[in-house]
């Protein structure tokens, strides 16, 4: 038997034999997709979007024996991800462009839902204040829950509920409508 603190079961065991390229094939193809999402979310513009994605699996695969348990990697890799996305903010300076041209090139590009709700939906996520944006970002696009948003946010799980409870409620109020049972949403 061993202590509470060092128990390791057959996840934990089969995830540490397996070789580092593997796990990092493995990690690499559990979650590119749904980091891939966050990301161009977060970027706004799909070369920047890629270019950070690949700095963040550079820097995955650099510090991949720090990954102990399987089902931690998707918040790891998360947090490796919102990470570098700041370093390009401290790095570069950013030529600024029109933002409705920007709008109209990534909607071509990624395919956005450019009916006039998917606008409005935008246009009020924007205006979210970052503390009630990123949570809402990271549960809808990430599928996140609130004890892994809380760990990725370094926050408690109560400030996660609480901001993502804030930032539907703006949202409702950005979009001028009250709550619905399937989506949240139905015009007052």
């Amino acid at each position: 038997m061993s202590d509470s603190g060092n128990q390791t079961g057959p996840d934990q065991v089969n995830y540490a034999m397996i070789s580092k390229k593997r796990k990092y094939a493995l990690l690499i193809e559990a979650h590119a997709q749904d980091l891939y999402k966050y990301a161009l979310w977060l970027c706004k513009d799909k070369v920047m979007a890629e270019d950070v994605m690949q700095e963040a699996f550079l820097r995955a695969w650099k510090s991949l024996d720090s990954l102990r348990e399987a089902k931690a990697a998707k918040g790891w890799l998360f947090t490796i991800f919102r990470r570098e996305h700041a370093r390009q903010f401290e790095r570069k300076q950013f030529q600024y462009r029109d933002v409705e041209s920007m709008d109209t090139l990534a909607d071509a590009q990624i395919g956005y839902d450019d009916s006039p709700q998917a606008f409005a939906l935008r246009n009020a996520l924007r205006r979210l204040p970052a503390e009630y944006r990123e949570p809402l970002e990271l549960q809808v696009l990430g599928g996140f829950s609130c004890e892994e948003i809380a760990s990725l946010l370094d926050i408690s799980t109560s400030a996660v509920m609480t901001r993502l409870f804030r930032a539907r409620k703006k949202m409702r109020h950005y979009l001028g409508v009250e709550a619905a049972p399937e989506l949240g949403l139905v015009k007052k």
